[in-house]
């Protein structure tokens, strides 16, 4: 009998009815000397009584430069332990913490500055080609609400982490005390492809949970130890990295201020780290290195047990790897969207591989989850495939100042519209199949990209691939295929693919096309750009919307 593509989470353990703040509290109580962060490449360390010490008197300084309750405070950086220490001092006085893309060039500095009338930036001075200090001043004359910029290792931000008086020290404390779960605490703004980014506004309730819930199905303890090369700019380093640590007592581990396998693979051998995260692209870097550096890479894996690979679509055959060859035999696959803080469903660490490799798991603690038809809104049966919906504790409070944008993501019922594609089998686990905006119709055909993806990484030459469509006159759309191969592959063309697809995939999904190239156009968080990837795929075919290809 066929069952509604709809799953409820478990009710158990209980959610956090309280701050982020005090959570860190609670934490500091029962592991004050267990190792809270460690940053390897600033060669320092803090207990948890040392790091929130550092939290209290960063709050407390940023009371003393006028921010109060429901202050924005925007944060641009790479990863590094002020990030950290800000993240927390904000939510300890209700401020708003404005993650900024440490990519961002001018004009988006100044739009999300402006968008979210931040009136306090914290920020690195630079970061490999983007001169912050710079930008900041250049900004500061086009946002009205903009009245304080400090930069790390100044005189000004000195000052910021100076011991408070005792007084100082009571304000922050009362501060704290007058603070509610539910209070806006974070503005993330979302990588839109058109028009400007919409500010998701997150609460303490939201994140806080939701770091926390990761965390236990991961098991996490005052043992573990996470290392993440993730930003931290984005849900997935400061939610289900340095949240799911701190309501657990482990520790936070910053390999390097941007990814960098080699300085990963350092950071878990000599740290011991039990947890290692990362986007797939991260984590198929770091099998190339070890693939490099052979038997003698000098990397000591032993002590990983578990980890996320999450914010794109996992290849299986990477997943595989990652369990095998660095020891991960707990990994999880974590799917959500910064909407949902971020995470909505989850392998668990005892789910057979076969889940954990072909599925984003299951629906998380006290959230639900359901697969719609895109056109009616009505809920489908499993095994069908339609667009993911999620709803609970975790969902956004709304775009910060846009209601409009708000009431299209959110149902009346407080549903949050995914846009992914997606199926859920009988027992409640799912697989996403794409984006709607990603999915190909051929001729008629719909056709999802993922899973001819998943077909191309069985090629022993392909290191990573994705597909996307591009117009053609008599099918309306045509597959593509980008590739990146393994070292010592030298070519690989439209025969080569027909070849090995024929006879293993319908005719029909074979790309007409193929491209070779060293890297795809990604995101900052790892996302790989197919909005790109279309466009230039256009002027290299020669293609315009209704034009069809040789």
């Amino acid at each position: 009998m066929t069952q509604p593509a709809y799953a409820r989470g478990e009710n158990s353990p209980d959610l956090l009815t309280e701050t982020i703040g005090a959570t860190l509290s609670r934490t500091v109580e029962s592991f004050g000397d267990r190792v809270a962060l460690i940053d390897r490449a600033a060669g320092r360390q803090w207990t948890y009584q040392e790091f929130h010490r550092d939290v209290r008197a960063l709050a407390a300084g940023l009371v003393r430069l006028g921010v109060t309750s429901g202050d924005r405070v925007g944060l641009w950086s790479p990863n590094r332990f002020e990030w950290v220490l800000t993240q927390y001092a904000a939510a300890e006085i209700g401020a708003v913490l404005v993650n900024l893309n440490p990519a961002y060039r001018q004009n988006e500095i100044e739009y999300a500055l402006t968008q979210s009338g931040t009136s306090v930036v914290l920020a690195a001075e630079r970061f490999k080609d983007s001169a912050y200090a710079s930008m900041l001043g250049e900004a500061r004359p086009k946002c009205p609400e903009l009245r304080e910029v400090v930069l790390f290792e100044s005189p000004e931000w000195t000052a910021l982490l100076a011991e408070p008086s005792a007084a100082e020290a009571q304000q922050v404390a009362s501060i704290a005390d007058g603070l509610h779960p539910d209070d806006p605490i974070n503005i993330q703004y979302t990588s839109g492809t058109t028009g400007h980014p919409k500010g998701a506004t997150l609460s303490h309730r939201n994140i806080g949970n939701n770091g926390y819930m990761v965390g236990q199905l991961l098991d996490y303890t005052e043992n573990d130890r996470i290392c993440l090369p993730v930003p931290f700019y984005h849900c997935f380093g400061m939610v289900m990295g340095n949240l799911a640590a701190t309501s657990h007592g482990a520790a936070m581990v910053i390999p390097a201020p941007a990814f960098d396998p080699e300085a990963t693979l350092a950071a878990v051998s000599e740290y011991r780290c039990t947890s290692l995260y990362g986007v797939p692209t991260m984590f198929i870097a770091e099998l190339a290195l070890l693939d490099e550096r052979g038997d003698s890479h000098g990397f000591d894996l032993t002590s990983l047990r578990t980890g996320i690979m999450a914010g794109s679509p996992c290849p299986e055959q990477i997943m595989r790897q990652v369990v095998d060859r660095m020891h991960m035999g707990e990994v999880s696959i974590c799917y959500g969207m910064t909407e949902t803080s971020p995470v909505s469903t989850q392998t668990r660490v005892d789910d057979r591989l076969e889940l954990r490799v072909g599925t984003v798991g299951r629906v998380g603690p006290h959230l639900e989850i359901k697969v719609v038809d895109p056109g009616t809104g009505d809920t489908l049966q499993r095994g069908e495939t339609g667009e993911f919906c999620t709803k609970g504790y975790s969902v956004m409070k709304g775009y910060w100042n846009d209601p409009e944008k708000t009431d299209e993501a959110l149902d009346g019922d407080g549903w949050m519209h995914t846009g992914d594609l997606a199926v859920m089998d009988d027992n409640g686990y799912v697989r996403i199949t794409g984006r709607i905006k990603d999915m190909v119709i051929r001729g008629g055909e719909n056709i999802y990209p993922r899973e001819i993806e998943e077909f191309l990484y069985t090629h022993p030459d392909i290191l990573d691939a994705q597909v996307i469509g591009v117009p053609d006159e008599k099918y309306g759309e045509e597959l593509m295929a980008w590739v990146r191969l393994r070292e010592g592959a030298t070519d690989f063309t439209v025969d080569d693919l027909r070849e090995f697809a024929t006879g293993k995939i319908a005719r029909h999904k074979i790309p007409r096309y193929v491209h070779v190239v060293k890297e795809f156009p990604m995101t900052v968080t790892g996302k790989v750009r197919k909005v790109q990837m279309r466009a230039e795929a256009a002027d290299l075919l020669g293609l315009g919307p209704g034009d069809g290809g040789a």
